[in-house]
């Protein structure tokens, strides 16, 4: 699976989970069966993917694993974010909250609020996906998350954007920017750049907006990155107007 061969990742898992069937092994049979689920997912096999989850569900019910239950809950509602169906993944996260928080595991209640206010953004509560963001980054602050500091400032920077609040949306994708830094993913920090040039542009400020894109530009040419192009030309089209 970690060398991207699904196919063969898939095949090997259902094979462990036949085996694990015939030793009626419970706690191994969770196992294979909730990789199998993970490889599921990855080749867009939701509806396999979410019979593997289930099964491992019952079973960690039956053997009362409570952590191990609410990371099934999670993957199971981040299991219909990926299909396309939020409203499905509601209920499975406030569940897992629940565990979460009587097992006090910060660094999975940060993940959880982040994938919680994403949801809620999609549907369009506002307030509660602020409210969801910034627990995130309290849980984030408590463990050390720095990369979950980083991922969560920048997209609630998107939202603040999105909504045209851009002081809010500056200040934590200028946030997210500095923690890209500190953890050396340059990748991630430009496309933390590419939303505050467009904030900038937005802002009629092109002086900062093209500070923004030839860095991007530059880690566009490092790291062979798709988005070149596109970035070239949006920095050619702000030079002429400048």
């Amino acid at each position: 699976m970690h060398r991207g061969d699904l196919v063969q990742a898939r095949t090997a898992w259902e094979a462990a989970v036949a085996d694990d069937r015939t030793a009626d092994n419970q706690r191994e049979l969770s196992a294979s069966l909730g990789n199998l689920g993970n490889t599921c997912a990855l080749m867009h096999d939701f509806e396999t993917a979410e019979r593997c989850y289930r099964e491992v569900l019952a079973i960690q019910r039956t053997e009362r694993y409570q952590n191990a239950i609410a990371h099934t809950l999670v993957n199971l509602g981040n299991l219909h974010i990926g299909a396309d169906h939020p409203e499905k993944a509601r209920p499975y996260y406030l569940e897992a909250l629940d565990l979460l928080r009587e097992l006090k595991d910060d660094r999975a209640l940060g993940i959880l609020y982040n994938n919680l206010a994403l949801q809620e953004a999609r549907e369009g509560w506002w307030d509660q996906a602020v409210t969801s963001f910034k627990l995130a980054l309290d849980y984030h602050r408590v463990v050390g998350n720095e990369e979950g500091l980083a991922v969560t400032y920048s997209q609630l920077g998107k939202c603040y954007l999105d909504h045209g609040d851009l002081t809010r949306a500056e200040r934590c994708l200028n946030n997210a920017s500095e923690h890209y830094i500190k953890l050396g993913n340059e990748p991630a920090e430009a496309a933390v750049l590419r939303l505050l040039a467009t904030l900038y542009d937005t802002r009629k400020d092109p002086v900062s907006a093209r500070r923004c894109l030839e860095r991007v530009v530059s880690l566009d040419l490092r790291y062979k990155l798709p988005e070149h192009q596109a970035d070239s030309a949006y920095l050619a089209r702000l030079n002429q107007s400048g």
